[in-house]
């Protein structure tokens, strides 16, 4: 099944984006100044539809009577609900043919919720996700579990680092920290919680022209440069209550997916992590990890569905 498109439409929205910002240095200088959000004081007005999103609950058919695992499937940069889309259909299948209940949530660029990747409020992800897993007698609503692509993973890795009901994480090539968000002026971050915007890792002076150049791996490879503020803006993948895995790709052209799911491996390894942990790094760029969701698939029903009969108590 192709998936390069249903994930991914990185940063190429971005330079016209930034070409549309009243200077460069005003750019720079205000991501830069906005790193470190102060509690409770958001830079610029949350976003119209701000903690709205729009979800669609697939349900397979069984003659079971047992409830169904949550799996929670999100898109990345393009925006939209790729998982609800025709290419998502195959892999929407199997995982419904495995037991799960699918729910392909959409949390920017659709009329009625953000329509840019802009402080993403993780809150109202959670009510949306809670309120299905309640509401319908079909699933077992403390067997939950994520799986994301690209800003998808990093959404899904820090919802399930603040949410100890989430019991499993598949992460494809995913960020390791809370990047930038994708605005006019870029002076926001991507997430925010419970009212207050979550520190990010800003565009640098020294990255715009590798934007303005059209160079994604650079622009990323100079933005995490900034140690003090990947430390800051760091997710921290140890309060994850379930398994974890990672998906990379090995010549990663957007940011550098294996490096990120390596350090996220090593933070695991030595916080005595109890869950199962796993990452598999995939031959090719951004898109090739798509190719090979049934790695991701078979890491969940191997460590996480087994857990269902129990109701995934811990």
């Amino acid at each position: 099944m192709e998936m390069t498109r249903m994930l991914l439409k990185p940063w190429r929205v971005m330079l016209p984006m930034l070409l549309l910002a009243q200077g460069l240095g005003a750019v720079w200088a205000g991501a830069a100044e906005a790193a470190s959000p102060q509690p409770g004081a958001a830079r610029a007005p949350w976003p119209a539809h701000h903690g709205q999103v729009q979800s669609q609950l697939y349900l397979g058919e069984s003659e079971s009577s047992r409830k169904r695992p949550l799996l929670v499937a999100l898109g990345g940069a393009e925006g939209g609900n790729a998982w609800a889309g025709p290419r998502a259909e195959t892999m929407r299948q199997r995982f419904l043919a495995d037991g799960y209940a699918v729910l392909a949530l959409a949390y920017f660029g659709l009329p009625g919720i953000p329509a840019q990747l802009d402080r993403i409020d993780l809150q109202g992800v959670r009510e949306a996700i809670f309120k299905v897993a309640h509401s319908s007698p079909q699933i077992e609503p403390r067997c939950i579990a994520v799986i994301g692509g690209s800003k998808g993973a990093e959404l899904a890795l820090l919802l399930a680092s603040r949410s100890p009901e989430i019991k499993a994480v598949a992460a494809v090539v995913p960020g390791s920290a809370v990047f930038v968000g994708h605005t006019e002026t870029f002076d926001t971050g991507s997430f925010s919680d419970q009212g207050e915007e979550l520190p990010f890792v800003p565009l640098s002076e020294a990255a715009v022209p590798a934007l303005i150049a059209g160079d994604k791996r650079k622009v990323f490879d100079l933005m995490m440069q900034d140690s003090a503020a990947m430390a800051r803006a760091r997710i921290p993948v140890e309060r994850i209550n379930g398994p974890v895995f990672f998906l990379s790709a090995t010549q990663d052209e957007l940011w550098d997916s294996k490096a990120m799911s390596e350090q996220m491996m090593a933070t695991l390894q030595r916080s005595g992590f109890a869950h199962a942990h796993a990452h598999t790094a995939i031959e090719g760029g951004h898109s090739a990890p798509m190719r090979k969701l049934n790695l991701a698939r078979d890491f969940l029903n191997t460590h996480f569905l087994p857990q269902v009969a129990g109701g995934c108590v811990r």
